[in-house]
């Protein structure tokens, strides 16, 4: 189960985070509704396919990428990766997928969207686990780039 593998990640780096384990959150309304937090302080982790690798960009959840911000970001297209490869690359499904306990090396961007909030709830591996994060501690965990990439 892949919350083991964020268990692992947490504990192999000494980072004091406890996983929260609710009713589904697997969408960022249910996520949002089970916390009792805004939909913005959902922190959604996306996957996308470049030209030659993945990456995956974690946003506020009131928030939808901007094709051109993209774009002019990354130099491709957005193309997000289906949902049967999200689980082979991440090792999360579809709903729990986090920068945490990772299957393989992708590089990871904050949209600078979470900058709104000073706490947001990313998932941690499934669809019931998420986990509380100060947004200034989010690249201390994963290093990661601050991107503008939402609208």
């Amino acid at each position: 189960m892949s919350v083991e593998a964020v268990k692992k990640f947490f504990k192999k780096n000494n980072i004091d985070i406890d996983i929260k384990i609710l009713k589904d959150t697997s969408t960022v309304e249910k996520a949002a509704n089970a916390i009792g937090v805004s939909e913005g302080e959902i922190a959604k982790s996306m996957l996308f396919k470049l030209k030659d690798k993945y990456i995956m960009v974690i946003l506020s959840g009131e928030k939808k990428i901007d094709n051109r911000k993209f774009k002019d970001t990354f130099h491709c297209k957005a193309r997000m990766v289906p949902p049967e490869e999200v689980l082979e690359i991440t090792g999360h499904p579809v709903g729990g997928v986090c920068p945490y306990g990772l299957k393989t090396d992708i590089d990871i961007y904050y949209d600078i969207s979470l900058k709104n909030y000073k706490i947001v709830y990313p998932a941690a591996g499934d669809i019931n686990a998420a986990v509380a994060v100060k947004v200034d501690d989010m690249d201390k965990i994963v290093k990661g780039e601050w991107v503008d990439v939402s609208q």
